[in-house]
C-alpha cells in the first residue's frame, strides 16, 4: 500500500483528505505544520505528500525546500493543495520541487485525477 502524508493546519481538511485517500487505498499519516511533516519524513519517507501552503511554525514552501534537501527527499511526489492560486505562487511551488498543484476546495475526483497524472494511482 502506498503512503501519503497529509500536511495541513486544518483538522477538517486533513480529515476530508484522509477519507478520500483511504478510498484510493493509501496509508495516511497527518501533520499539522511543516515542522511536524519534516519530522514524519525523517522517520519514514512517504510515497506522496499532500501539502498546504499557509501553516504556522513552518509553511509548506519551507517544508518542501527542506524535504528536497534530505537524503531521498527527491523521492516523494508532492502535490500542493492550497488557496494560493496566483501564477507567482504556482511557479514558486513548482520551482521548489512540487510535482503538481491543486486548489482548495477539492473533492475525490480532483485528487484522483492529479494522483493519476503524477503516477501514484
Amino acid at each position: 500500500m502506498k503512503s501519503c502524508l497529509v500536511v495541513d493546519d486544518s483538522k477538517v481538511v486533513r480529515m476530508v483528505a484522509r477519507r478520500i485517500l483511504q478510498g484510493l487505498e493509501f496509508d495516511i499519516e497527518e501533520a499539522a505544520d511543516g515542522k511536524q511533516a519534516l519530522e514524519a519524513c525523517e522517520r519514514k519517507l512517504p510515497d506522496a505528500v499532500l501539502l498546504d501552503w499557509n501553516m504556522p511554525v513552518m509553511n509548506g514552501i519551507e517544508f518542501l525546500r527542506a524535504l528536497r534537501k534530505m537524503p531521498g527527499g527527491d523521492g516523494p511526489i508532492v502535490v500542493f493543495c492550497t488557496t494560493e492560486n496566483d501564477l507567482q505562487h504556482i511557479q514558486e511551488a513548482i520551482s521548489s520541487g512540487a510535482n503538481e498543484y491543486i486548489m482548495k476546495p477539492f473533492d475525490s475526483d480532483i485528487i484522483a485525477t492529479k494522483f493519476q497524472q503524477v503516477g501514484l494511482i
